[in-house]
């Protein structure tokens, strides 16, 4: 009789330390919604469930990210914050100095890191020295996409400065096509902004200006000379371009709508989605002479109650940096993978001319944050320029009076 009851005792703690062992689990909040961007997504999905977690997707639409971060402050001051959640560049160090991010260092360490990833990056993923995020991807965001039929047509090659690009667009204009693909929303005519000071004020002038916020290089002539070329692709738009989304004018070229889109490589995850190659079908330049403007999409990991959760931010942090999802992902993304040891070998012609000018980019010191999408600023400054650069874009304001209006914005932002 007590030999049985010992067994049953016995038998009953081994269920009881099975039934408490922590299953992974993660609630992940991000905004790719989008056709590529969707695919891209899920193969992380299938990733975490065939290592035996269980995932709960949180997407929020919106191709700027806002809707989402609305959508996660509400989550954090109700006290339930997700298990991840999508952010790059300053906001994670905000969110971190509010108490809201947990450390995953030590998965960060054990996977050595520190070795696979450009410095530039690192930066970005630490708070106070630590890992508190997992990079996803290196976006490049200053690419024109361009259709080949419709470029062929014309007699055009794909312009790889500015001044080819006014060309190539009169040209186009005076043939009845329309020459640029654009979203009427701001942070697409931020995006449009940077690559225009990139490629007209050069690496040091990018710095200054979106970065350092030096009011001697915002003032200058040479950012009237920005928004002078801001003014001039306002006239190579459609009168339809207000509120679009940016996926819908990556459609737009896809169809031999418009010619060209200034957007970052997600629109080519678009092209991609669609049947069309890279190369062959669409053409991918930069105006920036050799400076890369990057965003990298992470994971940061919030602060979560229960031995599951955190297995599953443990598991998720792994994954996200191994070798396959970092080459599976980015091939279904558009973008190329943060790690610099994975094979470019199956990546298609945009991919690996993004990653050969991203490693002379590094070389050069020319890797730079982007300030359109949450790389290189605080929400406040980069939301007082994006304010005076779609005030621009959307008004008969002067270039002279942009200026000062970007000199004053960013002086009260600080």
């Amino acid at each position: 009789m007590k030999k049985s009851l010992l067994l049953t005792s016995v038998v009953a703690l081994g269920l009881s330390a099975t039934a408490v062992k922590a299953e992974p689990q993660a609630e992940v909040l991000h905004w790719w919604t989008s056709g590529g961007e969707a695919a891209a997504v899920k193969v992380l999905m299938e990733e975490f469930g065939a290592n035996g977690g269980t995932w709960t997707d949180m997407p929020v639409a919106g191709g700027g990210g806002d809707a989402a971060m609305t959508a996660l402050r509400a989550r954090v001051l109700a006290g339930n914050a997700p298990t991840a959640v999508q952010l790059k560049g300053p906001s994670i160090q905000e969110w971190y100095e509010e108490g809201a991010l947990g450390n995953i260092n030590d998965v960060a360490t054990a996977e050595g890191w520190d070795e696979l990833l450009p410095s530039a990056i690192t930066y970005h993923l630490k708070c106070d020295g630590e890992y508190c995020a997992a990079p996803v991807n290196i976006h490049r965001i200053d690419w024109i996409w361009g259709n080949s039929k419709v470029l062929s047509d014309a007699g055009i090659e794909p312009p790889t400065n500015w001044d080819e690009f006014n060309a190539a667009a009169d040209k186009l204009k005076e043939m009845g096509i329309t020459p640029l693909a654009h979203g009427g929303q701001a942070w697409q005519d931020a995006t449009v902004f940077e690559a225009v000071v990139t490629g007209l004020g050069g690496p040091e002038f990018y710095r200054k200006a979106l970065v350092e916020l030096d009011m001697e290089t915002l003032k200058s002539d040479k950012m009237k000379e920005v928004f002078d070329q801001m003014r001039r692709i306002r006239g190579y738009v459609d009168d339809n371009f207000s509120g679009r989304d940016w996926n819908l004018a990556t459609a737009m070229v896809i169809n031999g709508e418009a010619a060209f889109q200034i957007m970052g490589d997600w629109a080519k995850g678009e092209f991609i989605a669609a049947g069309k190659v890279p190369g062959k079908d669409f053409t991918c330049t930069s105006p920036s002479g050799g400076a890369y403007l990057y965003n990298v999409d992470s994971f940061a990991f919030f602060n979560v109650e229960g031995d599951d959760k955190q297995a599953g931010q443990k598991l998720l942090a792994k994954l996200t940096m191994g070798q396959n999802f970092q080459k599976v992902f980015n091939l279904n993304k558009g973008s190329i993978p943060a790690r610099l040891d994975v094979s470019m070998d199956e990546f298609e012609f945009c991919g690996r001319q993004s990653n050969a000018d991203l490693n002379t980019a590094i070389d050069q010191g020319f890797l730079l944050p982007s300030y359109a999408h949450g790389m290189a600023l605080r929400g406040a400054q980069a939301g007082a320029i994006t304010d005076v650069v779609t005030a621009h874009f959307n008004s008969d304001m002067s270039s002279e009076e942009a200026v000062e209006a970007l000199a004053r914005a960013v002086a009260n932002s600080l």
